[in-house]
């Protein structure tokens, strides 16, 4: 396969699962938003921006934080690359290029989440609640995932396009609870009442919260939240299933291709360390460090992909 190829399959499941952040970000947003307020407590709008270290960006355009300016921010403005008005274009362009690598079921939900996008453009903000456009973001987000997964053959365009979602979704399911930390002044500190509200509020966002208490009942804690978002591999979200998720296609690359390189080294020690970590050692580190080092060590794996196999011819 052409390296260009692979890049745009890759980057077709990068922006997909990117688009559905997005969406699930506004969704946390607007949950923890009906919590009772308390002194103490930061803008939860705010939070998303410093989570996605847009804030500088949104500021210069916008102004204030308000709901309906991250809204747009985060929907329907083209000057933010992560909105996801610009990753499903960027999606659906990236298919038309290489239109014949993919199954026409793959190109007609990337196509048709374009045009349906092109349809809520049109339409009066006033007429567009948030849940209706984050809900519909989640339904072609997974349209596109499950044409792919139904449809395409298990090679090696399958495999960048499923090596792409594993890193994207394990940044975003990092960012997405590090918005927990903006939220929390440090005095709150972490088991109050309210810490614990917002935790179920964000597994409503994320669609886990059934499956939460089907693995482990009970009241929602932070502990608990940190074992399965981050520690759990039945979570489909946790830090560790995208790890591993990576590790396997990355493996299946190497075995194609008859080599394996940096890539593989640094997903396979990035499981090594997560397979070995509790919650308490993930506290004593602090959460908040935790996942921004776990954030920059998956853009460290995504940066020697692209240096092994996606900034060169492949054969």
């Amino acid at each position: 396969m052409l390296s260009r190829t692979a890049d745009n399959l890759f980057w077709i499941a990068r922006y997909m699962e990117r688009a559905e952040t997005s969406a699930r970000l506004l969704e946390v947003g607007s949950r923890i938003s009906l919590l009772p307020s308390a002194q103490g407590y930061r803008n939860e709008w705010d939070a998303i921006l410093r989570s996605t270290d847009t804030q500088d960006p949104f500021t210069r355009k916008y102004g204030e934080a308000v709901q309906r300016n991250i809204e747009s921010y985060m929907f329907f403005d083209r000057d933010n690359p992560s909105s996801v008005a610009s990753c499903i274009t960027q999606a659906r362009e990236n298919g038309r290029i290489v239109r014949t690598a993919l199954t026409s079921q793959v190109w007609d939900a990337l196509n048709t989440a374009f045009q349906d996008l092109r349809e809520i453009e049109r339409t009066p903000r006033s007429k567009l609640e948030l849940s209706r456009l984050t809900d519909w973001t989640m339904k072609q987000a997974a349209m596109v995932r499950g044409a792919i997964d139904a449809t395409l053959l298990r090679g090696d365009g399958y495999n960048f396009l499923n090596l792409g979602y594993a890193l994207e979704r394990g940044d975003a399911t990092a960012r997405l609870m590090d918005v927990k930390y903006y939220v929390l002044l440090p005095r709150m500190g972490v088991g109050s009442g309210i810490d614990n509200d917002q935790w179920s509020m964000m597994l409503r966002a994320l669609s886990l919260h059934r499956a939460f208490h089907w693995a482990y009942g009970g009241e929602v804690t932070a502990a608990k939240i940190a074992h399965f978002l981050i520690l759990n591999p039945h979570c489909p979200r946790a830090l560790i299933t995208c790890v591993s998720a990576a590790n396997n296609h990355l493996g299946r690359l190497a075995k194609l291709y008859g080599k394996s390189g940096a890539a593989q080294a640094q997903a396979e020690a990035l499981q090594a360390e997560l397979d070995r970590l509790s919650p308490e050692l993930i506290f004593e580190e602090g959460l908040h460090e935790f996942l921004g080092r776990f954030i920059r060590q998956t853009a460290g794996i995504a940066g020697m992909v692209h240096e092994t196999y996606l900034s060169g011819d492949m054969r």
